[in-house]
Parts: structure tokens; sequence; C-alpha cells
């Protein structure tokens, strides 16, 4: 080979390596702006994140645009954890646990309320059958919860001596349920579907947040995320589109339609499924009311 075709094919070689590293270059950089652009959810396995689960499955967020990736956790803390550290964008929680972050110096905002409701139930164990009776027991809930104020307050209704119920910090809500199905708890505070699965322990039901209209549920997000626009333009509009979206389609179809979704993410039976009522109805996206919000920092200030 002449030294004229040798210079020249090192100048081809060297073109294309160049060519070469400046498209790995380009895909690294979309690649991390397709993450940036992610919202980042913390979700928890409890049916009120059921239209999350259902838009993530059944391809809603892809067809509407929205990237959102999910981060399941079985307790509260571990959400506020991944929250407060940055891990996640956003997550689902209760009213109480947003208002005391806010309190703490987290920026954040409520995307939308959701249904999510607990139940008092106690266990064969505990032989209660009325809430008079819940002095002297046990009662399982997370601190700085809304399980915590509900377990104030119903204290409060039933005029007991507070040190007289013995309120044991559970975070875990799976943990919470097996103390249910060993006979170690006597009371707990219990979302759905672990509530309707209690039933088929023969817990009594106690109370139910529904009967007085409480509602705690919320999904946040952190201001930062939502001001970042030039990453994550249109993704909370997105986002609430499709969480409408899959409102709407479990509200036509039935919960029971999305049985294996709700039995992969809350590891329940499908009876469990089955016994919660068929008429369960989703609203599509709205801010907390703002009683709902006293309640939560109304309580606080009593902590």
């Amino acid at each position: 080979m002449s030294l004229l075709a040798t210079i020249a094919l090192l100048l081809f070689n060297a073109c294309t390596e160049e060519v070469k590293e400046v498209s790995l270059a380009d895909k690294a950089y979309e690649s991390w702006l397709n993450d940036s652009a992610l919202i980042k959810l913390a979700v928890m396995p409890t049916l009120d994140c059921l239209p999350i689960y259902v838009a993530a499955e059944c391809g809603i967020f892809e067809k509407n645009g929205a990237s959102v990736s999910l981060y399941p956790y079985a307790a509260q803390m571990d959400c506020d954890t991944a929250f407060k550290s940055g891990w996640v964008d956003a997550m689902a929680t209760d009213l109480v646990r947003a208002e005391r972050l806010k309190q703490q110096g987290m920026l954040l905002s409520y995307l939308t309320a959701t249904d999510l409701h607990w139940q008092l139930v106690a266990s064969k164990m505990a032989r209660v059958k009325r809430l008079n009776q819940i002095e002297n027991k046990m009662v399982a809930m997370t601190r700085y919860s809304a399980t915590a104020m509900l377990a104030d307050n119903l204290i409060d209704t039933v005029q007991v001596e507070k040190d007289h119920v013995f309120r044991v910090q559970v975070n875990d809500v799976f943990v919470r349920f097996s103390m249910l199905q060993n006979q170690v708890m006597d009371l707990l505070l219990l979302p759905e579907p672990f509530a309707s699965a209690s039933r088929e322990l023969d817990a009594n039901v106690l109370y139910d947040t529904r009967l007085n209209n409480i509602s705690m549920g919320a999904v946040v997000m952190n201001d930062t995320v939502i001001a970042d626009t030039t990453l994550r333009h249109g993704q909370v509009e997105a986002f609430l589109k499709s969480y409408d979206e899959a409102c709407d389609s479990i509200n036509k179809f039935g919960i029971q339609n999305y049985r294996s979704i709700i039995m992969n993410h809350c590891k329940v039976k499908s009876s469990v499924v089955d016994s919660i009522s068929s008429d369960y109805q989703f609203p599509s996206s709205h801010q907390p009311l703002q009683k709902d919000v006293e309640r939560a920092t109304n309580w606080l200030k009593r902590e």
C-alpha cells in the first residue's frame, strides 16, 4: 500500500471513530434527557393507587406521552425517605404526612387527592365488638400519619384515656396485616384491600373513615420537579390526564376487571378482590378538600 493510501485510510478510520463517538454521546444525552423527563413515583400496595397501576400497565401513560416509573414501597415512611432524598419526584401519601413534610421545609404540591380510607378492625383474639371496648388494647398504626390521627380521634370519641390505649407503630402494611393473621395485635387501622381481606379472618370492623367522609389520600410532587418545564414539559398534565382515564376505565368496567393488577401489586387473593363492593368508584383528579387539610394540620398542632 502506498504512503498516500495509508494516510487516507488512517484519516478515514479517525473520522469514523469520531462519528461513532459523537453518535454514542448523542445517545447518552438522549437517554439522560428521557430519564430526566421521567416522573419517578413512589406507590403503596393499596387500592387508592389502582388508577396509577392501571395507567402504567394498560399503556395509558404511554399513550398520553407521560413518562412515569413506579417505585413500590410497603411503608409510608419509606416513601417519605425516598421523596426527601430525591430518589423519587412524587409519591402516594396521606395529608398528615404531606403537611408534616411541608412543616419540615419540603416544597411540595398536591397533584390530586386519592380515595384512600381506612377501617379499624379488631382481631378475634381481642373480643372487641364496639369502639367503647378499646380500652387497654393495642392498636397498630404509623406515627405522624393519618392512622395516628384517626387513632387519637377515635380514642377521644369514646372518651378513653389516651395512655389506656397502646398505640404500636407498625409501618409496613404487609407486616401489619400479618399481625392480624397471626392474632398478635388487638386492633389495626387497615386500608383497602387489606380491610376487606380482614373480613376473611372474621375480624370485626369497628369503624370506617367513609362514615365521616374523611378523605386523607393524596399524590404529591416536589415543587422543583413541577417547575422544571424544560425537561418535564407537559408531564404533569399528561400524568393527570392518564390518571383520569384510568379512573374512568375502572368505574366503567369495575374493580374486578382489574383483579390481576390488584392481586399482583397488593399481594391479596382473588376472593379478597371479589369481596370489595362492585360499586366502588374512583373520582377523577381533584385537589384535597380544605376541611381534610385542616383536619391534618390541626392534629399536627397537638403533636
